[in-house]
């Protein structure tokens, strides 16, 4: 017995390195990341699309903006080109899931601060009253880097379009006035070319890891 191991010890000892060789590279193989999805207004709940565009299966991007921002600069798509960014809708008086966004978001900032691929965008949902120095109040006040992170304010008609026909974010308020519209917790991730491809409750610590894995994953994606 003795001598029948001795004599297939080393063929055991590369099996054993071989199948070990063979099982990583299975595990790897079915570990790869997959691609984030990349969302289309049909597969958004309905209450969150204009109902103009709620049946559009595919080419859907973020439309073209001109808005300002909390130091009184025009903002364009032009300053989010070849960027990643995370974008929500709020207001500064908001009492509610206003400050816990607020606080996700800046935790995201000082994770992203240092990296010039990857940029924030906060949209008010009340601009009449948030204007530029509400912006610039409530900036400095919850820790705004202006070089990361725009909090804009504008045409009340173009954010709530961005809102609905763009982002698939916001509830339209159903009262029958002209723009009015119900934001929510959602902080949305969008691509190099201006694609949704993830949707977070950015009131929610757990969604907040999620969010900051999938920017990695995004990223990555550049890179193949």
């Amino acid at each position: 017995m003795l001598l029948f191991f001795k004599k297939y010890r080393l063929f055991g000892i590369a099996f054993f390195i071989i199948s070990i060789i063979i099982i990583s590279i299975i595990y790897n193989i079915l570990n790869v990341k997959k691609p984030l999805p990349i969302y289309q207004p049909s597969q958004v709940n309905f209450e969150m699309v204009d109902s103009t565009i709620q049946h559009k299966k595919k080419y859907h991007r973020i439309a073209d903006f001109s808005l300002i921002n909390q130091n009184g600069k025009t903002i364009t798509q032009d300053d989010y080109k070849d960027k990643i960014y995370v974008a929500d809708f709020f207001f500064t008086t908001c009492q509610t899931i206003c400050p816990i966004m607020t606080k996700n978001m800046h935790e995201i900032q000082k994770k992203i601060i240092a990296d010039d691929e990857i940029m924030l965008l906060s949209h008010t949902v009340t601009p009449k009253i948030d204007t530029v120095a509400q912006l610039k109040r409530y900036a400095d006040e919850k820790g705004v880097n202006a070089s990361k992170w725009n909090l804009v304010t504008g045409d009340k008609k173009q954010i709530y379009e961005l809102a609905r026909k763009s982002y698939l974010a916001v509830k339209d308020e159903g009262d029958g006035g002209p723009f009015d519209m119900i934001h929510t917790e959602n902080f949305m991730l969008i691509d190099k070319k201006r694609q949704i491809r993830g949707f977070y409750d950015g009131t929610d610590s757990k969604e907040i890891e999620r969010l900051l894995k999938d920017i990695k994953v995004l990223k990555a994606s550049y890179k193949d």
